[in-house]
């Protein structure tokens, strides 16, 4: 700031200086042209005055206007100089910012370790969460009888595909599309064997004719879930046992009736985060003597 003064000062000195040099150029040149003129020429002395006044004016004119300049940047200068201050003293007393693309870089490691930390998380659970107790104690029964599970998907048709893959190791090619079409045909036909067992969820009462038939048309058109009702209905379709292995409860067979070997289901409770799950079984395999061969 001291250095604009100090430089704003020396360039008004320096045009005041400029300014008195002219002044002393002119009077020398005024008194140069009165020499050239005789005092009895009056009609010349009269112009020269007249000439001289206005070159007078015009330099007074030159003079006043170069100030008004040099004030008028001197004061643009200042008033830049204390905006530069106030500019630095702003970004001084400002916090770091942060770019966009940092900020996204961080986001994206944040939403990364968080992925890391529930993988971390679901994997001890698997290793020590009811899913895993439940999927040893399974292995361990299938085992004794030479069986391991065969995994199905999650999709609601769970049951049926289970039904369906048993059904292929006896060359049944039921789909599972027949299959719900098929249970709910048996199901509608004997409602008297059923309708006891179904409730509204809301009210607590026996499901009414209406709503046993809704029921039954979920089976076929929607994605509803099966359960030991539907069990019954296909053991009686198939006139075949069907065998529900559990981990924590003795096996449960629907249609002992029937003389046939039974298809082989395994009801989990902790498959998957929406709870009950249906898988089939397969024939175990041994590693051992797969190896030896």
């Amino acid at each position: 700031m001291e250095a604009v003064l100090t430089e704003e000062l020396d360039e008004e000195e320096q045009l005041v200086r400029r300014h008195r040099k002219e002044k002393k150029e002119l009077q020398a040149k005024i008194q140069g042209m009165k020499n050239a003129v005789p005092k009895n020429d009056k009609k010349r002395r009269k112009q020269l005055t007249e000439d001289v006044a206005k070159l007078e004016a015009e330099m007074e004119q030159k003079h006043k206007e170069e100030l008004e300049q040099l004030k008028l940047t001197s004061k643009e200068s200042k008033i830049d100089s204390v905006a530069v201050n106030i500019s630095n003293l702003v970004l001084e007393n400002q916090p770091f910012r942060i770019s966009k693309a940092q900020k996204r870089r961080d986001k994206k490691a944040a939403l990364e370790k968080e992925r890391e930390e529930r993988i971390a998380e679901a994997e001890i659970e698997s290793l020590t969460g009811a899913r895993h107790v439940e999927s040893e104690k399974l292995a361990q029964i299938l085992a004794t009888r030479q069986l391991e599970i065969k995994q199905i998907p999650s999709d609601g048709h769970c049951m049926y595909r289970a039904i369906e893959d048993q059904l292929k190791e006896q060359d049944c090619s039921l789909t599972v599309a027949a299959l719900r079409c098929q249970t709910a045909d048996y199901m509608q036909s004997h409602m008297e064997d059923f309708l006891p067992f179904l409730t509204n969820a809301n009210t607590g009462d026996m499901y009414t004719s209406e709503e046993f038939r809704k029921y039954c048309d979920d089976i076929i058109n929607t994605a509803a879930w099966g359960g030991q009702l539907e069990l019954r209905a296909l053991s009686h379709i198939l006139r075949t046992p069907i065998e529900i292995i559990q981990a924590d409860s003795p096996p449960l067979v629907v249609g002992e009736e029937y003389p046939k070997n039974p298809l082989i289901l395994v009801y989990m409770r902790h498959a998957y985060g929406l709870g009950e799950h249906y898988n089939s079984v397969k024939r175990l395999v041994n590693t051992a003597s797969e190896n030896c061969s």
